[in-house]
């Protein structure tokens, strides 16, 4: 363990998370239930053979009813796979965890993920931009396995579970993937007539209403219909988000070889975009966390329009064909002000890339808004097909999935500049609309088109009762190209090929254990996320690899689950801006790392979802002088703990923190943020028909920050302060 490692805080926070529902009086063990009241049945159990997986608690003698644990996934293997047979880290995050936090969005709901952090685009603050593993993520996200690419803030009101698959994953998702993946899993129809109502009231005027209907049309088809509306605000004066969307479902065909499943995502944004504090001596302005550096008449206003076709057929025990198509669209309408640079009294402009440096006292200090200020519409259409068939050569037992992947891609991008926006006082900045006299000019206009062609194959080799083999390759053509009305490059193409791979052995001595190690490759085209820096358009994909060896154990009657992994990943040629403004693949960038997780039951009535990560990042290699520099938004360690005991056979009580260490806004390592634990509690009571909950965020009002944003030297944007929310859910 590294001589610098923060002891203290870091085992106060998990021994206090531990052991925080301790006191409470122990009970009848709680009954395990889904969300509509009904038993829950046993996972699907891995397409291998002769393994067992974790079976969830089933406990009786009370109503209350929720489980955190998650037994198998589909994001590290394209079906549904036991998590001890996927040899790479797996954090689930499911929808009973989601309900008991009182978690409404998506960033709300990977606090629970150790070594994601939450960051700003490079060009501006739109949607949901996630760091993991020390390498931003924003273009890995999934839907169902389809990539969602759209820059909109992600909602979980339709959502089962968010699976996150660490490290790089192109031999399953194509270009991209360098930490990992997140994909979210949304609700399906079941055969089973349940539906729930629940409606949030919290401080700072927090409203927000959901609803899960699920009927059944006959023996094998069934309707689901969820939606939501909210109307948020914070302990930021400013910051709201008003907020509306609908997802029906239909599942035909459920029990029978050949199932169809439609379903769609219809959601609309109203958003106050937050981009947060400036940096005055490399920290964040040591002002009010209130302070709102922008306009009150900003906003981001966002239409999300997302259609998914699944075909699955079964054509033996040992022969599988699933076939999908998704077409997703994305509008967003964006007028947003933050603070581009600080000003002193005397009119002189502080230089913001060494952190805003001076003596002056604060009220000598001025802010100089700026707008970043576009019109985005873009789309996908992608299409994946999977065969999935079982065999035996000799004595070796082998699962073989091999698909092709065919998807296209559109980004539109007209930016605007607003002229003749005020200086606000950085100590008290005056809350305006945009005054009358600034005046627009049209920007760049950016037009993307990227195509992929893909096919792949991942076979999952059982030797014998104790090893398995899991290996797997991806062969992709990715063609993509630019232009710009104002902008350089004019216009740019560019055609990648690129074959990733994956490798892993698998040692299971018994059904308690298994321990792997394995071996994954990713790549990063220029044009990945179809927008480029002029001077990139030329150079090859950055390539990315990792390896990792852990183990994962079933421990207490398999009623908790514990992982561990060491990692080492690495961006072998990383991009590097040089003196001349050029751009060259001479960088090396590398994270060494540790990960520990627990998720279960401790006893019957106890249970906790815990994890622990520790990132050792480093710039090993750069011509832009960050080379020996931490990069931007790795922590060095991050904790996050939540733990509920059920008593009184109706009541939960629990709660638990979540720890960060310092970090660094921007790869130069001259504006940081200090760590921080932020702890969050509950108490719920249950009814078989309804369920009331209180949920309490950030316990002890602290002062922390949240999102890191890279441009203009590097803001911070003030976490949430304390926030009390009061849910009731009704259920028929």
């Amino acid at each position: 363990m590294p001589a610098n490692f923060r002891v203290s805080p870091l085992h106060a926070a998990l021994l206090v998370g531990l052991t925080l529902p301790a006191a409470a009086h122990a009970q009848t063990a709680p009954a395990s239930t889904d969300n509509s009241g009904n038993s829950q049945t046993t996972p699907p159990q891995s397409t291998t053979t002769k393994t067992k997986t974790l079976s969830s608690v089933h406990v009786t003698g009370s109503v209350v009813g929720n489980d955190y644990e998650s037994d198998t996934s589909s994001v590290g293997a394209k079906v549904p796979t036991s998590l001890r047979d996927i040899p790479q880290t797996v954090v689930v995050v499911n929808r009973d965890l989601l309900d008991a936090e009182g978690a409404t969005s998506f960033q709300d709901a990977l606090r629970n993920v150790p070594g994601i952090t939450i960051g700003g685009a490079e060009g501006g603050q739109i949607g949901n931009n996630i760091n993991l593993r020390g390498f931003t993520a924003r273009t890995d996200i999934y839907l169902d396995g389809f990539r969602d690419p759209g820059q909109y803030y992600r909602d979980v009101f339709d959502l089962d579970a968010i699976e996150v698959l660490k490290g790089p994953s192109s031999m399953l998702f194509g270009r991209g993937s360098t930490g990992g993946v997140i994909n979210q899993v949304t609700k399906e129809p079941e055969l089973k007539s349940f539906g729930e109502v629940t409606t949030t009231v919290g401080t700072d005027d927090r409203y927000r209403t959901t609803a899960d209907f699920n009927q059944p049309l006959s023996d094998t088809a069934a309707v689901r219909l969820n939606v939501y509306g909210q109307d948020m605000h914070t302990t930021r004066d400013v910051q709201k988000n008003q907020d509306e969307g609908i997802a029906p479902s239909l599942r035909f065909g459920i029990g029978t070889p050949t199932q169809i499943t439609l379903s769609a995502l219809i959601q609309r944004n109203h958003d106050m975009p937050d981009y947060g504090l400036p940096p005055i001596n490399g920290r964040p302005a040591d002002v009010n966390y209130k302070n709102w550096y922008g306009l009150t008449d900003d906003r981001t206003n966002q239409n999300v329009n997302e259609f998914n076709a699944r075909l699955e057929h079964v054509f033996s025990d040992s022969v599988k064909l699933r076939t999908q198509l998704m077409y997703s669209q994305y509008d967003t309408n964006a007028r947003e002000t933050a603070a581009n640079s600080v000003v002193t009294n005397t009119g002189v402009t502080l230089n913001k890339n060494l952190g805003n440096p001076t003596d002056l006292p604060l009220q000598d200090l001025y802010v100089q808004l700026a707008s970043h200020d576009r019109v985005i519409h873009d789309t996908i259409l992608d299409s994946q097909t999977d065969l999935t068939t079982q065999f035996d050569t000799g004595g070796l037992q082998h699962t073989l999935i091999t698909g092709v992947e065919l998807a296209r891609e559109t980004y539109n991008n007209q930016g605007y500049t607003r002229n003749g926006l005020p200086l606000l006082s950085l100590l008290d900045p005056a809350e305006e609309i945009t005054p009358s006299n600034v005046t627009t000019t049209v920007g760049n206009y950016a037009q993307s088109t990227g195509k992929t062609a893909a096919v792949y194959a991942n076979d999952t080799i059982r030797l014998n009762d104790q090893w398995m083999v899991v290996a797997g390759v991806r062969r992709d053509e990715f063609d993509a190209h630019i232009s710009n009305t104002v902008s350089l490059p004019a216009y740019a193409q560019q055609t990648v090929y690129f074959t990733s791979v994956r490798g892993g052995l698998i040692y299971q001595p018994d059904e308690k254990q298994s321990y792997y190690v394995s071996y994954g490759t990713s790549f990063d085209p220029s044009l990945e996320q179809l927008t480029l820096t002029n001077g990139t358009q030329d150079l090859a994909p950055e390539k990315n690899r990792s390896y990792e060896i852990g183990g994962k154990w079933n421990l207490m009657d398999d009623t908790l689950a514990i992982n561990a992994a060491l990692y080492n990943l690495e961006q072998t040629n990383a991009r590097s801006e040089t003196s001349t403004g050029e751009y060259t693949l001479d960088g090396n960038i590398r994270v060494r790392g540790a990960e520990l997780g627990a998720v279960g039951h401790l006893t019957k009535n106890w249970q906790i979802f815990s994890g622990y990560s520790f990132m050792d990042g480093k710039i090993v290699k750069a011509v832009d002088g960050t080379q020996g520099n931490v990069p931007a938004n790795t922590p060095r360690n991050t904790v996050t703990t939540w733990t509920t005991y059920t008593f009184a056979e109706h009541w939960e009580a629990g709660g638990g923190p979540t720890y960060m260490s310092q970090r660094y806004a921007a790869n130069t390592d001259m504006v940081s943020v200090g760590g921080y634990t932020r702890w969050d509690a509950t108490v719920a009571y249950h009814q078989p028909r309804y369920d009331i909950r209180l949920n309490v965020l950030n316990l002890t009002n602290k002062r922390y920050f949240d999102a890191l944003i890279q441009s203009d030297g590097g803001r911070s944007v003030p976490g949430i302060g304390r926030t009390e929310m009061v849910t009731f859910t009704y259920k028929f």
